[in-house]
């Protein structure tokens, strides 16, 4: 073989192991889900029914091992202080929740695309509501549509913004 033919293949060998290597970085990166992160929720960009939007909430989500972890702290618009959360996988299986969540004891997740998620809550056996998730493509605000029954049969149909913190 002559060195030139050794420098192109030796070239040729560092460049392919260069793309394998940024391929592996983009994926990994793209695999991040676009909704873990501290949310607070923007009140005057939401819509509520009347005397229904609460005076403050906060949504941490953060990985945990293949799934991730959810956690509410709010203040409904009665004053009740909410402190819920779960963990999972958008697998659509059934997860506990635990606190005072409004929706429910048991919330099921799925994954629509990248953006975009959708979660089912169960007051025992009873779909009480769903909820769809979808992160702005600047990942900034996440857009909350709700729909359904509260835990105790109240109707909710809200649409509520949250800002990344």
């Amino acid at each position: 073989m002559q060195a030139g033919s050794r420098h192109t293949c030796l070239l040729a060998v560092v460049v392919l192991g260069l793309v394998v290597v940024l391929a592996g970085t983009a994926l990994a990166q793209s695999s991040t889900p676009t909704n873990i992160g501290t949310w607070k929720l923007n009140l005057a960009k939401s819509t509520y029914a009347a005397g229904t939007a609460p005076k403050s909430s906060t949504l941490t989500i953060e990985a945990a091992g293949a799934g991730f972890k959810a956690t509410v702290d709010a203040v409904a618009a009665d004053g009740t202080v909410q402190h819920w959360g779960f963990s999972g996988n958008y697998d659509g299986k059934d997860n506990p929740v635990s606190g005072n969540s409004p929706y429910g004891d048991v919330v099921s997740g799925t994954r629509v695309d990248a953006n975009t998620t959708t979660n089912i809550y169960k007051k025992g056996e009873t779909v009480t509501t769903a909820l769809t998730a979808v992160v702005s493509g600047d990942g900034k605000t996440m857009t909350f549509t709700n729909t359904g029954t509260d835990a105790l049969g109240k109707t909710i149909n809200s649409v509520r913004v949250y800002d990344k913190q």
